[in-house]
This record gives C-alpha cells, sequence and structure tokens, in this order.
C-alpha cells in the first residue's frame, strides 16, 4: 500500500537538473503529456482538500509570510540564529562549517511513549539562508534589483521618500537544507536514504503585490510549486549540474503532474553521513549564487548554482493572466553586508541566519484507507487533535529504515517530540541522554569572504506569527497587534529548544537542544523566554502605500558574538 505522494497532495519538497529553456525566452510551462506519471499522482485529485501549493500547505518548509495572503496559511517554526556584520562581502560570501546529526542506536518506538527519538521526529529539515533578488518578487513595485549592494535596504515609512520599504527591489530567500536519513524519502516524506543525508538549495518567492494587495493569477495555484510563494528546487549534485529544472513549474499541476525526477539520485547527489563535518561556502558568481559542499570527513564534495544553465527561473508576476507564466532567472544576493533586515514579506526578520525546521511529526498507531490517522501515538492518548488527526500521513511499510507510522501536519497543539524532552542535552544523565536523544547539529559561526568574523548576533523564533488564529485552531491565538497571548514556549509545550555554544574539534561551535549537552560553554540563561528574548514588532509596506506593524518574532536584540569561527574552521 503506497501513499499519495505529500508533494501531489501539496506539501513538501521538490526538484533538480539541466537548463531546459532558452536564454531571455519567457515560458508558459507545462510538462508534456507523454512524461510517464508515478502511480501515486493520480490521487491528487482524489483529495481536493489537500489541493494547494506547495508552500500553503500544512506540512511545508517555506518561509512563512508576515501575513496571511489568502486562505489559511499554516505556519512554520523556525528557531534561527542570525549572523550580522556590516563587513563588506558578508552578505554574499558565506563560510560555515557544519556537524551532522548522528541518531541513537535503538530507533524509535509506534507510539513515541517510550524509546529513542531520531531526529526525523525533531525537524524535518535544518538549513543555513540568504535573501536574494528577484524582481518578480514582493513588493512589486519595481523590475530592477541590482545584486550585492546595500543601497537595496530601503526600509523607511514615508512612501514618499525613496526609501520607502515599498518600493524595495523584489526579494527572495534561499534556504540550504538538509534533509536526515531513516525515514519516509522525499516526496512522500521529508527525508533522504536510510542511512545518508543530502540537501538541496531551494528559494522560495512570493508573488504579492504590497503596495495593492493584489496576488498573482490564480492560474499558478494548479501548480504544486507554484502558488502565491513559488519555490526553485535543486539539490546540491556532485557534478553541480541540477538533475531537472529547478523553477517552479516544472513538476506541473495536479491534474498533470510529472515527479519522474525530483527523487534524491544516487548517481548524482552528494550523500553525507552522521557526523561527518561539512564546509559550506556561499558565494555570488556571474552565473549566480553558488554552494560549494565540503565533506571534510569522506573528502566528497558537490555543488549548485542558482543559474539559468540549472534551470533557475521566476515566475512572472501577472496578476491578469490567465496563465501562470515564468522566466529563466539566475538568483543572486541582495545585499553586500549581512547587516540588512532579511526581507520585505517575511515573518522572519534573517538575512544571514542559521534555522531549524521543527513542528512536523507525530506518531499514528494506525491509518485508514485515506491515510487519516484513526489511532494516535502518545502524544495525544486523550484523542485526536485538529493538526494531527486527519491528514498528512505516512506509512510504516513506505519508510526506509525505522517502520513506523507518523504524521507531518503542524504541530498546532505543541505536543509533538519537537516540544518534549526529546532534544539533545535534555537529561542531565549523560549516558541516558545519548541512548535515547540524538546528538546535536553543531555549526560554526560564519566568516566572510574566507577570514572575516561576523561580530554580532541574534536568537529569533517566529512563534507569534504562528501563535496566531490564521495558523491555530486552539485559543488563546497570538494578537499579533498587541502581543496579547503571544507567548514562549508555547502553550502545550514541555520544552522548546534553544541554542548554546559548545568547545567542539578545538574551536568554538554553536549547537541546539538542551542545557545538559556535555561540553556546553554558554546557556544564555538555558531557557526559551530568557535566550529568544522579548516581542519584536516589525515594520511591512501594505495596501494603499502605507505599512504596517506585526509582532511576529520574539527576538533577542543584537549581542556580541560569542563564538567566533576559529582559524581551523575554513
Amino acid at each position: 500500500m503506497k501513499r499519495p505522494t505529500l508533494l501531489a497532495l501539496g506539501t513538501a519538497c521538490l526538484l533538480c537538473l539541466t537548463p531546459f529553456w532558452s536564454a531571455g525566452a519567457a515560458a508558459s510551462v507545462r510538462p508534456s503529456a507523454s512524461a510517464p506519471a508515478p502511480a501515486s499522482a493520480a490521487s491528487a485529485s482524489a483529495h481536493p482538500a489537500y489541493r494547494e501549493p506547495l508552500c500553503q500547505g500544512r506540512s511545508s518548509l517555506c518561509a512563512d509570510t508576515f501575513d496571511n495572503p489568502a486562505g489559511e496559511y499554516v505556519g512554520h517554526d523556525e528557531p534561527s540564529v542570525l549572523f550580522k556584520s556590516g563587513v563588506r562581502g558578508s552578505g554574499n560570501d558565506i563560510t560555515y562549517t557544519v556537524e551532522l546529526p548522528r541518531d541513537p542506536r535503538t530507533q524509535p518506538t509506534a507510539s513515541g511513549a517510550t524509546g529513542s527519538t531520531w531526529n526525523f521526529q525533531l525537524r524535518p529539515t535544518f538549513w543555513f539562508g540568504l535573501t536574494l533578488c528577484d524582481t518578480e518578487s514582493a513588493p512589486e513595485f519595481t523590475k530592477t534589483c541590482t545584486p550585492d549592494s546595500d543601497r537595496n535596504d530601503l526600509v523607511g515609512t514615508d512612501p514618499t521618500a525613496p526609501d520607502y520599504i515599498g518600493k524595495h527591489p523584489g526579494n527572495a530567500y534561499m534556504e540550504l537544507q538538509f534533509y536526515g536519513p531513516g525515514y519516509v524519502p522525499q516526496f512522500e516524506g521529508f527525508g533522504c536514504t536510510a542511512t545518508q543525508y543530502c540537501a538541496a538549495m531551494t528559494i522560495d518567492s512570493f508573488n504579492l503585490d504590497q503596495n495593492t494587495g493584489v496576488a498573482n493569477t490564480a492560474a499558478c495555484d494548479n501548480y504544486l510549486l507554484g502558488g502565491v510563494e513559488p519555490i526553485n528546487w535543486a539539490y546540491i549534485t556532485r557534478d553541480g549540474h541540477s538533475q531537472a529544472p529547478a523553477n517552479p513549474l516544472f513538476t506541473g499541476t495536479f491534474e498533470n503532474p510529472d515527479l519522474t525526477a525530483v527523487s534524491p539520485d544516487p548517481a548524482k547527489d552528494l550523500f553525507m553521513n552522521p557526523g561527518d563535518r561539512i564546509r559550506i561556502h556561499m558565494h555570488d558568481t556571474t552565473a549566480g549564487l553558488r554552494i560549494d559542499l565540503d565533506d571534510l570527513t569522506t573528502g566528497q564534495d558537490g555543488s549548485m548554482t542558482a543559474s539559468v544553465a540549472n534551470g533557475f527561473g521566476h515566475v512572472l508576476y501577472t496578476p491578469t493572466s490567465s496563465t501562470c507564466q515564468a522566466a529563466p532567472y539566475a538568483f543572486h544576493p541582495e545585499y553586500s553586508t549581512a547587516n540588512p533586515r532579511g526581507n520585505t514579506w517575511s515573518a522572519h526578520t534573517y538575512n544571514v541566519a542559521m534555522s531549524d525546521e521543527i513542528g512536523h511529526f507525530e506518531n499514528c498507531l494506525a491509518l485508514d484507507a485515506a491515510f487519516n490517522c484513526t489511532d494516535p501515538g502518545s502524544q495525544d492518548a486523550g484523542g485526536l487533535d485538529e493538526d494531527d488527526g486527519n491528514s498528512f500521513c505516512v506509512p510504516a511499510e513506505d519508510s526506509t529504515l525505522v517502520k513506523i507510522n507518523g504524521c507531518f501536519s503542524a504541530d498546532e497543539d505543541f505536543d509533538g517530540q519537537s516540544y518534549r524532552n526529546d532534544w539533545p542535552g535534555t537529561f542531565r544523565n549523560v549516558a541516558l541522554d545519548r541512548a535515547l536523544h540524538p546528538s546535536p547539529v553543531r555549526f560554526t559561526s560564519p566568516v566572510a569572504n574566507g577570514r572575516t568574523q561576523y561580530s554580532r548576533v541574534a536568537f529569533e523564533t517566529d512563534l507569534p506569527r504562528i501563535e496566531a488564529a490564521d495558523s491555530q485552531d486552539s485559543p488563546p491565538f497570538c494578537d499579533r497587534v498587541t502581543g496579547a497571548n503571544c507567548v514562549n514556549p508555547p502553550h502545550g509545550a514541555q520544552f522548546y529548544p534553544i541554542f548554546t555554544t559548545a568547545k567542539a574539534h578545538g574551536r568554538c561551535m554553536w549547537q541546539e537542544g538542551g542545557r545538559f549537552i556535555p561540553g556546553t560553554t554558554r546557556t544564555f540563561g538555558g531557557t526559551s523566554t530568557s535566550e529568544y528574548g522579548p516581542l519584536l514588532k516589525t515594520v511591512y509596506p501594505t495596501v494603499g502605500f502605507t505599512t504596517t506593524t506585526r509582532i511576529n518574532n520574539f527576538n533577542s536584540g543584537d549581542l556580541r558574538n560569542p563564538c567566533r569561527a576559529g582559524h581551523g574552521d575554513h
């Protein structure tokens, strides 16, 4: 029994390879009618409730928007570390080292009541991000964006002034997403292979005129990777050539999907082992933003460039058109430095940042024929919840390794593994913690231009955004104007993960989990309340060439970077 792919149902993940546009040619892209469709594709039409584009799906992995663009828009829980620097190049030439987490030796149990927790239960992905130019993305005031320039950083509130935020060049957000091993792979789930990681360059745009409130043509809503927030996607490959065109329209429509080239390909993609140390280098090139991954443990390497040659493109903002159209586009970093706010439309304020994506797994003991959960796991012993009881579940038999059922809807009551003491470092007993919990994801602070440190950091989580009524089913709802009922940790959570620092491999590294990870040097107060700080008010352009203010995040404010990258890191 095979479940319809989550992507076919408007959920998770995407694609990648080879040029398919002629330079400069716009296209209304439609998959070939003769292209072989996967066996599960036809079932997409049987689930009309799920027929929404990827980024509007209840289990998607996209940048959350500042407000609800149309209908329900699920929130994405993203605890983050933001890195700041005024040095030229800190916004477009960035190098990290990351240590990929390991899982415990014992496997999780079907109910989740006892036993170990694996990474796929805590997160579908973690990522390293950067703001990019996109001349067809919000705020849709101008079709010009000069890459690598802080002159793009328009944040003023006076509509008559040249720096009015509504006149900002169009912006997109890139996430280098890592997918772990052991569970149901893309596109049915969020995983890679049974035992290895893979990674993808994903780029989210936003086709909405923020000054008028007019969204792009509804014709784009029928595309799996289209909608108001279209997404480019390409795996990191060993030769740097994408395994399929990265543009948002390549996978096609709900009626005519082409998903034949969107799963990780062992013959082409870079695969990495748990525990491997990976050097990440993000840098601009004439062809587009390039990401290089060097596996310092195995000696393997891979790359991806957001270029026309790799099939990257943007969906054209044509709100009166009856068709959804796209054109080839090379994405470049928008700013010179890391100081500018990320973009004009996302809930978060990050530009150069590392973030986790949590709250997308809950156990289920039994599924019905439509893959709805009929017997919940230990998280919902009192009965099924709105968030996980009726959709986006996968059967144990489809897993590559850990054979348990799981549901991927956003955890709106905050009771899954992401919000329990299931993180590394949540137990004082080190031996017990290591036996039941994965190792932490560890990463260095970035350096710019291969040598320059980032002087400041900030901690940020978008809990207010996902506690609001348009992302939640259960009150009390967060009032994002006054801040009332916006809380950290969220209601229902036993625990919320924090970032700490440690001495690892002879250098200072960031890590995520609890405060008892061995070797920890700083805990920043030791709780999510102390670390992520107070509510943050953020200004956005809005209808009528004016501005609005939303409380979408808790933010610590800028702090001195206490964990600068060591000379041996890069």
